[in-house]
């Protein structure tokens, strides 16, 4: 059996990349981080639970990498080049038939993006992994909830509720053929964060977010910290290639408050919609413009005819969630 310490030499301790912001890693009381001058460092914190985040039984390769890509969505939502991150790891037991595809499918991801695990901690327990990742970006160029400015144009990465149309399927609330659910899993457990669109879109876009709980809840935070308001066009949103398939309500639904999605939502000048679509270019990230930032408080739902659409939201709340 592996000790706490054999676990973590042989899964999660490498060299630090040449060049690596980070001067010291695994094996001391802290590491420590060296982020360019001028720069600020962006920090951001998420647990995933089983039962809770992914279901008991899930591939682990795949768990590696959703645990830290949904650490990395924050990032690109801020504008912020990935650095490194901490890894706390609670097992109930030390598998090494587990231990091996996850740690595979967390530092595949970490390396294609340049980021080192640097440390964290390890204990037995329900499976539960916390994940803080550490990026920086140049001072004053952080994407904010904060900065949406009326006349803004609202625009969205990718596509939308396939990873919701896939829960469904798992969860029996539908029913999906076997290729579409085996099309439309992998943006459940395999998202890719938009990185490389978050960076191109510093002193381009005004406002960002990262899509986790669903389009409607989380533009809804930029429009509460910005103190404006918006008016999307629900025809416009680009639902997935599966979901597209199914019923007009059900896309509309899951565009809107679906979640796991890891898109990004941002805004930005009409007068920038050409750097908005070069960086699109420049990422190789398809973007979407989906409405308008107005002064009116309020989220307003029309179709492409411009008529208000009624349609029930409720994104995911980990408290009000059974």
């Amino acid at each position: 059996m592996l000790s706490e310490f054999d676990l973590i030499a042989r899964y999660f301790t490498r060299p630090l990349r040449p060049g690596s912001a980070a001067a010291l890693g695994v094996g001391d009381d802290c590491a420590l981080l060296s982020p360019a001058p001028g720069h600020q460092l962006a920090i951001s914190t998420d647990m995933l639970v089983e039962g809770r985040h992914f279901f008991a039984g899930a591939d682990p390769a795949l768990l590696g990498h959703k645990s830290l890509a949904v650490n990395l969505s924050d990032l690109a939502a801020m504008g912020a080049r990935p650095l490194a991150f901490n890894l706390a790891l609670a097992l109930p037991s030390a598998d090494e038939a587990w231990l091996e595809p996850f740690a595979q499918g967390l530092l595949a991801l970490a390396d294609s993006h340049g980021c080192d695990l640097i440390g964290g901690d390890t204990t037995k327990g329900p499976l539960n992994i916390c994940i803080t990742v550490f990026g920086e970006v140049p001072g004053e160029q952080a994407l904010r909830r904060s900065a949406a400015k009326p006349g803004d144009e609202v625009w969205v990465s990718g596509t939308l509720g396939d990873a919701r149309l896939a829960l469904a399927a798992l969860l029996g609330e539908l029913t999906l053929d076997d290729a579409s659910l085996a099309a439309a899993a992998p943006r459940l457990h395999a998202p890719a964060p938009r990185v490389a669109l978050g960076l191109a879109l510093r002193s381009v876009a005004h406002a960002a977010i990262d899509l986790s709980d669903g389009l409607a809840g989380d533009l809804g935070h930029i429009l509460e910290q910005s103190g404006v308001g918006a008016t999307i066009d629900v025809d416009a949103l680009p639902a997935g290639p599966v979901l597209s398939c199914q019923r007009p309500e059900l896309q509309r639904a899951y565009c809107l408050a679906g979640g796991d999605d890891y898109e990004l939502c941002f805004t930005a000048a009409p007068a920038m919609r050409d750097a908005v679509l070069a960086a699109a270019q420049a990422s190789g990230t398809p973007v979407r413009r989906i409405g308008a930032i107005e002064a009116r408080p309020g989220l307003r739902l029309l179709d492409s005819a411009g008529r208000p659409c009624d349609i029930p939201l409720n994104s995911f709340d980990h408290f009000a969630t059974p």
